[in-house]
């Protein structure tokens, strides 16, 4: 059966490195929907988020997490 879709956000720092953005708890954050990963993102990152809109590149994502066919 497979598992509903899940999606993670990550950040790209100066080096051009893309990172997972960790909960409080240290674990990677994962959203249900694409929707709520964009919404975290511009509530935690929301400097980036707008000079994505205006300065080109990207420096933040949200990726949906693929399953892994051996688990």
């Amino acid at each position: 059966m497979a598992r509903p879709q899940q999606f993670k956000i990550q950040v790209e720092d100066d080096r051009g490195i893309w990172s997972n953005v960790l909960g409080d708890d240290g674990r990677v954050l994962v959203f249900s929907t694409e929707d709520e990963g964009r919404a975290e993102l511009a509530r935690r990152y929301p400097v980036m988020v707008q000079m994505e809109k205006f300065a080109g590149g990207k420096h933040t994502r949200v990726v949906r997490i693929l399953e892994d066919e051996d688990d």
